[in-house]
């Protein structure tokens, strides 16, 4: 049984969670029209998101929809009672999402971290130390070509330019340097692996 339309306002709070226990829809509507920007301005106080405030103001109002009992007007204002509620649901959602924050962020930070691999930097000194040793048995000529094209990153014109030779004479040079270099090198591949 519902009351007439316009009784609502006059109703206390305690009247009116009864009528909630007796399903009035109506009943909730003007608890919800008193008590309903208080609670969502905590919730906004509390999360600063707004979409997440109106997410706790309806977990608010549907508990006390389906728990209205809960509610013991002689422990406080049903005011009090519903910002309890929604101060504990804006504490939780926090703890949930500063929770979840930390695990992405740890995540995030385990993937950027390349992984240590000491054989792989074993092999890697290894490598470089045998490469060291083919280049120094080149001549100055195959060695200095190599070095501009290789590790300087240079093209053969440029590598000309700055030996001041031909463009030939330079590949010429740095395609018997590396053939001579090669046999160091293939034997370092199966020392190594």
């Amino acid at each position: 049984m519902t009351s007439p339309p316009g009784s609502y306002e006059s109703m206390s709070d305690a009247n009116l969670v009864i009528s909630i226990g007796r399903y009035d829809q109506d009943a909730l509507a003007e608890i919800y029209r008193r008590h309903g920007a208080a609670v969502f301005g905590l919730a906004s106080r509390l999360l600063q998101d707004r979409n997440l405030a109106e997410d706790i103001v309806q977990t608010v109002f549907v508990r006390l929809w389906e728990q209205p009992e809960r509610f013991d007007p002689e422990r406080g204002a049903l005011r009090s009672f519903l910002l309890s509620h929604t101060h504990g649901r804006a504490v939780d959602l926090i703890r949930v999402e500063t929770a979840r924050r930390r695990r992405e962020d740890k995540v995030e930070a385990q993937a950027i971290q390349p992984t240590y691999d000491l054989e792989r930097e074993v092999v890697d000194l290894a490598t470089a130390e045998r490469v060291k040793a083919a280049l120094a048995q080149l001549n100055d000529n195959e060695r200095r070509a190599i070095e501009l094209a290789y590790f300087q990153g240079r093209t053969y014109q440029e590598v000309a330019i700055a030996l001041d030779e031909p463009e030939g004479t330079v590949k010429s040079r740095i395609r018997a340097g590396l053939k001579k270099m090669r046999v160091d090198l293939i034997d370092v591949s199966h020392e190594v692996l």
